[in-house]
């Protein structure tokens, strides 16, 4: 699940969650290592810019900061940057604060990463937005070069080169994965060509097996082999009668009938959903999250 409190655009984040701070993420994120979570995330953004804060807001936690807080006080779930806008920085910066990640963390990184949306956050700091995408495809090499196994590494390619430059501490993990976000078709190509997964932004259900059937096809035109986990955002969710307003569009009602809606993502070809749950209160959440570990999660 995307962790709450972290970021709190209007699309998404509950009322409680502007008073929530430190404590609050702690216990979400020892909910979700009890509960069989496979993983909690964060997001990436380094300033926004007033015309978009009323929507966004300006509360945006530095992801690697945050996964590693959560590191220390967690023993299985994963750390997903989801996703971070890796072409803001050089990739040996990256790799350094990812690779630490990792490492001290035991080997629980999946680095997410996606090519950004916010102009005038490319423009202070000094990255062609309008290049965007190149930038992230050459990014994503340079990154597998820079956390792989080879204390120097080397890539020399049209806008990074670097070789004889040593980093340690490696990552824990002999491959750190890369997931790709976005559904746009740069980012659905990108994900089939370069991604160890691929993280959908905002396709509902019915369009997904299509996009699902495009990736394969392009992985496939493209000669890789290696398997991809393919991913979903579901719906909104509430384990149980909520008793209160929850938004149309959400799922709620009883563990086998939520599951019996979460196995059509199974049934698309779809290996990992990212669940968010309506809440009024940090312990609702967690509440719903328990629940959702103990009696929804058993079923899928």
């Amino acid at each position: 699940m995307q962790l709450p409190v972290q970021s709190q655009s209007t699309m998404y984040a509950e009322a409680w969650e502007a008073d929530a701070g430190p404590g609050d993420l702690v216990e979400i994120a020892r909910t979700a290592d009890r509960s069989g979570f496979d993983y909690v995330a964060s997001c990436d953004h380094v300033a926004i810019p007033r015309r978009l804060a009323a929507a966004m807001s300006t509360v945006w936690y530095d992801p690697v900061a945050t996964l590693g807080f959560l590191a220390g006080v967690t023993e299985r779930v994963r750390l997903l940057s989801h996703v971070a806008v890796v072409g803001l920085r050089h990739p040996l910066l990256t790799a350094k604060q990812y690779a630490t990640l990792d490492h001290l963390s035991g080997g629980r990184l999946i680095l997410g990463v996606g090519a950004g949306h916010v102009q005038e956050e490319f423009e202070v700091l000094g990255v062609d937005f309008e290049r965007r995408g190149a930038v992230l495809d050459e990014c994503v090499d340079a990154l597998r070069a820079a956390l792989g196994r080879d204390e120097f590494p080397t890539h020399h390619g049209k806008l990074y080169d670097f070789e004889g430059l040593g980093q340690l501490p490696r990552p824990a993990q002999e491959r750190v994965p890369v997931w790709v976000g976005g559904s746009s078709p740069a980012a659905v190509r990108r994900a089939a060509v370069r991604g160890d997964g691929w993280l959908p932004q905002g396709d509902p259900r019915d369009r997904l097996p299509e996009q699902i059937a495009r990736v394969r096809r392009l992985r496939e035109e493209a000669g890789v082999s290696d398997p991809l986990t393919v991913g979903a955002i579901t719906e909104p969710l509430y384990v149980g009668e909520p008793g209160w307003s929850v938004g149309r569009r959400t799922l709620t009602g009883a563990p086998e009938a939520l599951a019996e809606s979460l196995r059509a993502y199974r049934a698309m070809g779809v290996h990992q959903i990212q669940v968010r749950f309506r809440s009024r209160s940090r312990t609702e959440l967690t509440d719903q999250m328990s629940a959702f570990g103990a009696e929804v999660a058993p079923l899928l």
